[in-house]
């Protein structure tokens, strides 16, 4: 009786942090994508208004999205690394997949930058400067190319979709990156192609 409860406590809840983890990373990274992004455009919007007060509610804004985006990006980071402990996948997706850490690696330093030279560096308030511009902007363009890559890594390689799911796609002879539309394409294809080669020509006439 206990052994059943405690199985079935384990399977609701994993055996540790490290199994919850990984269902969160879809939803975690969309955070840091659009609050990098806000403040990256907050800050260049009060580096180039005249006017002192829009600039100052600007740059205050855009101080604390950076900050609360550095944080989600660090907990995308956590849970997809926790994501990939037991992944079991081919050679290509685990290319793909070790290019898609490393580029997360890289922008959660940036983004963390970032943040501690705004936060702690300057008055919130403050003016941005064009050197920090350009590192806001790396770090906004790195994070794009980080969710990109982790896109490809789902709907090319089929990373995190159930086996359940993949095992039927791959019976039915397409790939995990190719679309619905795409499937139907190649069944109409072949159908026109086994109507083409099944038609026989008539029989030429006898001339009595």
């Amino acid at each position: 009786m206990v052994a059943a409860e405690d199985a079935g406590r384990r399977q609701l809840f994993g055996d540790g942090l490290i199994r919850i983890l990984p269902g969160w990373h879809p939803i975690a990274v969309h955070f840091p994508i659009a609050l990098v992004v806000t403040a990256a455009c907050c800050f260049s919007a009060a580096r180039v208004l005249r006017s002192p007060r829009t600039a100052e509610n600007l740059a205050v804004v855009g101080t604390w999205t950076l900050g609360l985006g550095a944080l989600g990006t660090l907990f995308a980071l956590g849970t997809g690394l926790a994501a990939v402990i037991d992944l079991h996948v081919g050679a290509a997706a685990h290319e793909a997949i070790s290019s898609h850490v490393k580029s997360a690696i890289l922008t959660a330093v940036l983004v963390s930058s970032a943040a501690v030279w705004r936060c702690a560096g300057v008055a919130q308030e403050a003016r941005p400067s064009r050197v920090f511009l350009l590192v806001i902007w790396l770090a906004t363009a790195s994070l794009i190319v980080t969710g990109y890559r982790g896109g490809q890594n789902v709907y090319r390689y089929g990373v995190g979709v159930s086996s359940v799911v993949t095992q039927a796609v791959i019976s039915r002879g397409i790939t995990p990156s190719q679309a619905p539309g795409q499937e139907k394409h190649q069944n109409d294809k072949k159908n026109n192609t086994q109507s083409t080669t099944g038609i026989v020509a008539p029989a030429p006439a006898v001339r009595p």
